[in-house]
């Protein structure tokens, strides 16, 4: 167990390491630059905030200072916003974020797993079909748009919760049921159909013929092997949510990580989006790794060929 977690975790570092020179040097090709104020910048001050940042040096000497820094645990200070930098924006932002986002998982996969179950165990009944419905809608409409609904609903018609901004943890429900709706009808979708294929396998025919009942069947043998693909799905969910539900955040008017992104993308941040991205990248890998080591706990075959 313990090679199988080197190696993972070896693979992470180099993940790691490519994201970043090639987020550096996209960042450094794309048109534009933070100090376009919107008319002419004088050509003096635009030389004196290159040289304060480090973007009068050749590109390569740029990228060696960079890496660098991120050894070390810099990621850079706002070139649009004075004294903010990227771990303090971070800081602020990503407790909202991820209470929104495990808030939406958590509540996502606990009720999407039960229905699920219940529509693989009731195959071609009323529920199964009621599932199936809840599934192609959960899938189908977009969250902005069940977020206004729920807006609409909750917030305006019943006033039960406030619709916009952040002062308290009313301010979370129903940002998290729009988290959650996309959540409910993905891992429904994905344990039903896993768990139907897991009906059809010879170990469960065998565990009929030894007379097991049939909760007993269920619970070691058909939940334990449709796991893995949710639990593959698992990580990237998290980390997906826990960077910033941007089209969420965006709709509730929340200050999270993911409005953060947004600024910095319209105002041409390099530092702020690259350390974001470099944050987002570091979350995504570390679920990744999470998940892989879950594989070798679920399923030791995995672990075992690895």
């Amino acid at each position: 167990m313990g090679k199988y977690v080197l190696k993972r975790f070896g693979s992470m570092l180099i993940t790691l390491f490519l994201i970043a020179t090639v987020t550096f040097f996209l960042m450094h090709s794309i048109p534009g630059d933070p100090f376009e104020l919107g008319r002419d910048t004088p050509a003096v001050v635009r030389e004196n905030l290159e040289q304060k940042y480090g973007l009068d040096k050749p590109l390569f000497e740029q990228y060696i200072i960079y890496m660098k820094n991120l050894l070390l645990g810099d990621f850079g200070t706002s070139m649009k916003y004075k004294g903010q930098t990227v771990i303090g924006k971070v800081a602020t932002g990503m407790p909202v974020s991820a209470l929104i986002g495990f808030g939406g998982v958590i509540i996502g996969s606990i009720i999407g797993m039960v229905l699920g179950c219940i529509a693989a165990l009731h195959n071609k009944g009323a529920v199964d079909y009621i599932v199936i419905v809840l599934a192609i809608l959960g899938v189908s409409i977009p969250s902005f748009v069940f977020g206004s609904l729920i807006q609409k609903l909750f917030g305006v018609d019943l006033g039960w919760f406030p619709i916009q901004g952040w002062r308290g943890w009313q301010y979370a429900v129903l940002p998290m049921l729009t988290s959650a709706f996309t959540n409910i009808a993905f891992y429904a979708r994905m344990l039903r159909t896993s768990m139907l294929d897991v009906t059809k396998q010879d170990y469960i025919y065998t565990a009929k013929s030894k007379g097991l009942n049939r909760k007993e069947i269920v619970r070691k043998h058909m939940l334990r092997n449709s796991l893995l693909p949710l639990v593959t799905s698992f990580g990237p969910m998290c980390a997906g949510v826990l960077t910033g539900n941007f089209v969420v955040e965006k709709i509730f008017n929340i200050p999270g990580i993911g409005q953060a992104m947004i600024n910095a993308i319209q105002g041409s941040d390099y530092t702020m989006i690259m350390g974001l991205t470099l944050i987002f990248s570091f979350i995504s890998a570390i679920m990744y790794f999470v998940v892989d080591v879950l594989y070798g706990v679920v399923d030791p075959r995995i672990r075992v060929a690895s």
